[in-house]
């Protein structure tokens, strides 16, 4: 698997993270809300809101934003019911393209996510058409820095039930199955590790490469626009970016 997720992706998700804060603090605000509604507001006994948890604090969302979240979504009886959906399709020159949304409108996001596929030289698909392409997979990423010794994380990750551990340039890059993504995040949070990142996320099997700058620019306006759609939680591509 090594070679799937490269440092450059990640690297420009996080300075869209940083630029866009807001945006995506209300987004993972709205993920806190559905796992409380789901299993309750005491991390402790729920798992996925333990995860969502990791998920903003890698993203820095502050403690006393997640514990307001928490607060606001327990105390908050009628809930809009939102509906989580995922989208797939196909962007310029091919790039496969899944977009996951949480929406109280399908018809409105079908309708926005559409338009951009279209707008942007891409085009929607059915359910399925490109999903096989990605594995999904909890991903835990570490950045290297002198105070880690490559040898003991990968022996923590391995022993606690890691599928993959691969080291890049300027990070660590740990791979685990889905059911077991909170165990092993839960373990190296406990040894004091801090992520870059931490969610179960969809691994691209292979990636696809952009050569033609009109193709480049059509998908990163691609991105930049779902992005920016209220209802999307979450987008996936196997575009190699450099």
């Amino acid at each position: 698997m090594a070679g799937h997720s490269k440092w450059a992706n990640i690297k420009h998700k996080k300075e869209k993270t940083d630029a866009k804060r807001g945006k995506i603090f209300t987004k993972l605000g709205r993920e806190i809300a559905i796992a409380v509604k789901s299993g309750g507001a005491d991390p402790s006994s729920n798992a996925k809101l333990r995860d969502v948890i990791a998920k903003a604090k890698a993203n820095n969302m502050p403690n006393d934003t997640i514990k307001n979240s928490i607060k606001k979504a327990a105390g908050e009886v009628d809930l809009t019911q939102y509906e989580e959906i995922v989208y797939e399709g196909y962007g310029p020159s091919g790039v496969a393209v899944i977009v996951e949304a949480l929406t109280d409108n399908r018809n409105r996001t079908a309708a926005d996510v559409r338009h951009y596929f279209d707008k942007f030289g891409g085009n929607l698909g059915t359910s399925g058409c490109v999903s096989f392409m990605f594995d999904q997979k909890g991903q835990i990423i570490i950045e290297k820095t002198s105070s880690i010794d490559e040898d003991t994380l990968m022996m923590s990750s391995i022993e606690t039930g890691a599928e993959d551990f691969i080291s890049e340039d300027d990070y660590f890059e740990i791979l685990t199955a889905p059911a077991d993504f909170s165990t092993i995040r839960e373990s190296l949070e406990g040894e004091g590790y801090e992520f870059i990142s931490a969610e179960i996320t969809m691994i691209p099997q292979t990636m696809t490469e952009l050569k033609d700058e009109d193709s480049i620019k059509l998908m990163e306006k691609l991105i930049d626009n779902l992005e920016d759609l209220d209802d999307v939680q979450n987008i996936y591509h196997n575009w190699e970016q450099e």
